[in-house]
This record gives C-alpha cells, structure tokens and sequence, in this order.
C-alpha cells in the first residue's frame, strides 16, 4: 500500500478516531497567535479535509487561502466545501506565502530524511518575515498516549487499530471493515508511520528562521502531548 492509499485509509476513518473532537483546542493555539500578526495570505501543509482551512477563512478572511494534502480524497473534500486545495507535494509548489501552517503532527509523518528536505522546500515558501506554524508529538504524546490496541465500529464500519513506538518510530496497523452495497464487509489494511522530533531538530534544519514561540499542547492526557511551534524568517 502507498502512502497516499494509506492516508485514504485514514481518511476513511478519521472521525471514528475522535480528532475532531481535539482538533478546537489545537485551534486555539494557531488562532491566538494569527490574531496577534498581519497577513494576506496562508498555506494549510496536509490540509485534510479542510476544517482548518474553513476555520482560517472565516476568522480572518485572507485573500490568498491554499491547502495542499497528498490524499487525492481528502482534497477532494476540502474542494467539496468550496476551498482552493491541490493534491501536490510542497515542494512541486511555486507560490509563496505570508503564513505557512502544519496542524495536527503533519510533521511526524515525515522521517527524518524526509522532514530535512520538507524543511528545506518550505523555508523557500515562506515570504522574508513570515511566519511558520505547526504541532509535534512529543515522546510522551507517543509513549504514552498513543501505544495500545483501538476498537470503534458504527453501524458501516468496524475498525481496529494496534500500535507501538519504538526507537523514535511509532507504527499504527489499521484494519478495516466497510460494509458494501450489497450488506457485506470489505476489508482493508494499511500501516501509517510517524517519527518523533526535537524542537532542536526542527531548528537546525530551518537556518532561515527562528523560532520565536513554542507552548506545550494537552489534548488526550495530563501530561504535554504535543508542543505548539512558531518560527519567523528572516526580514531579507
């Protein structure tokens, strides 16, 4: 299975999994912070459905709003709800822009090959003294938060997910049973990986930008489970 066949997967799925139930208070991280700065236009990394997106659109109004996401099916739903969204990788994207976000560890989907090179392309879509906003599971959110066994079903679909996190790596096997039309059950499997990273990390692969805020993030627990970034780049 390819990654975006994987990410469809979870697409699939994504509202049995309680994000959106999380995802207001992460909001509220990014919107306080945007509240606080002028700018024109915004580019949503692995936009998803659209949710922030539409939230950005209506608290602030920007006349440049883009997200971009590899799942052919999620862009397919941030367009349904009359969003600019393109199934494009960040760094096939020309445009520049004031405000650049990752929201909801889109960044520990990259490995560490991969999130060096992904840094590299965004600095380069960051306008001179704009700004970049993202999350990051921290090792707590992944030890333990995440690890274990998963069950949900509703009336179409019956899903498991089992998990673990070893050496930097968090693995999640997702299978799934999706009743057809004619009442009986396709099953599909797929695996998604995340990587854990440092704000150290993340600094010394953004050399055109510093980080100029960071706040821990309680969503699922007592402890941080994520950390909120915001980096500026240079002015020229």
């Amino acid at each position: 299975m390819s990654k975006s066949d994987a990410l469809d997967l979870y697409a699939k799925v994504e509202d049995l999994l309680g994000v959106k139930e999380a995802t207001p208070d992460l909001y509220t991280y990014y919107f306080r912070f945007l509240q606080t700065i002028d700018f024109d236009s915004l580019l949503d990394v692995g936009c998803g459905s659209g949710d922030f997106l539409l939230q950005a659109k209506s608290a602030f109004a920007p006349s440049k709003l883009l997200g971009i996401d590899l799942s052919p099916s999620m862009v397919e739903q941030t367009r349904g709800r009359g969003l600019d969204a393109l199934c494009i990788d960040l760094c096939e994207l020309e445009d520049s822009f004031d405000v650049v976000t990752a929201v909801f560890d889109m960044l520990n989907y990259l490995d560490k090959h991969a999130i060096k090179h992904f840094l590299a392309c965004l600095q380069e879509r960051v306008k001179p003294g704009g700004y970049f906003l993202c999350d990051i599971n921290t090792r707590y959110g992944f030890e333990e938060v995440a690890v274990g066994s998963f069950i949900v079903d509703d009336d179409d679909r019956f899903l498991t997910i089992d998990s673990e996190f070893d050496e930097g790596v968090y693995h999640s096997a997702f299978t799934l049973f999706e009743k057809n039309a004619d009442a009986c059950f396709d099953k599909s499997t797929g695996v998604i990986m995340q990587f854990y990273h440092t704000i150290e990390e993340l600094a010394a692969s953004l050399d055109q930008m510093d980080l100029t805020e960071q706040s821990n993030v309680t969503l699922y627990a007592e402890e941080a489970d994520k950390q909120f970034l915001v980096f500026r780049k240079h002015a020229g």
